[in-house]
């Protein structure tokens, strides 16, 4: 059976309901984001999910616990899948940044690596500590793993795995629960993105624009 890695972003946080740039700052969960994540839960049913794994930042690890409790399985920190680091931005609200450095937003929005912000944590460290967590996971027995992050280490995992570089990485954009699935050939070195930022578990939450991107 081919290998399955299905990527799913943590719930709405307390941070992402008011706009501002988390990274490392550990936030919990918003009421919203608890039943986000128990829907996602309830959708994950249907793919028979052996492991799951999860960012040791608070937001990830709630989001993967109330999975985990729907799915009847314990998920494991890791701190590699963290989201990445944004530095002096963390801790910014997005409105703010649009009116004081909305040009050097926006062109950290299109090339990320050639416009890094501020003190913010080294593409190569990020990408060395995403590879590490899969290259590990990819040799483990269990075929179908649920791995629970954030927009960066979700979306930070698909540019790697299939290769369309981390340049790319805001090009993408995972909702709070959105889920996608990677797959693999049976040399484990091939990825296929079989589908993006599924959400259809959340159609009956009242409709409400997502805050934020990490």
């Amino acid at each position: 059976m081919l290998k399955k890695l299905f990527l799913c972003r943590h719930g709405e946080s307390e941070y992402n309901a008011k706009g501002i740039i988390q990274g490392h700052i550990d936030t919990y969960l918003t009421p919203k984001g608890i039943v986000q994540a128990r829907l996602a839960g309830e959708y994950l049913k249907n793919f028979n999910i052996q492991k799951i794994y999860t960012s040791d930042l608070r937001r990830a690890y709630q989001t993967a616990t109330i999975i985990g409790d729907v799915l009847g399985i314990e998920p494991l920190a890791d701190e590699r899948i963290r989201e990445m680091n944004f530095g002096q931005w963390e801790g910014r609200c997005y409105d703010e940044i649009f009116v004081s450095n909305k040009e050097e937003w926006e062109k950290w929005l299109k090339n990320p690596v050639a416009c890094p912000l501020p003190s913010q944590e080294e593409f190569h460290i990020f990408e060395e500590r995403i590879k590490d967590f899969l290259n590990e996971i990819k040799k483990q027995k269990e075929e179908r793993v649920l791995i629970v992050g954030h927009g960066g280490s979700i979306q930070g995992m698909i540019c790697i795995e299939t290769g369309i570089g981390l340049e790319n990485i805001w090009a993408l954009r995972h909702t709070n629960t959105g889920i996608s699935l990677l797959e693999y050939d049976n040399t484990h070195t091939n990825a296929v993105l079989k589908f993006f930022n599924y959400n259809h578990h959340l159609e009956n939450l009242e409709s409400k624009t997502q805050k934020g991107i990490m």
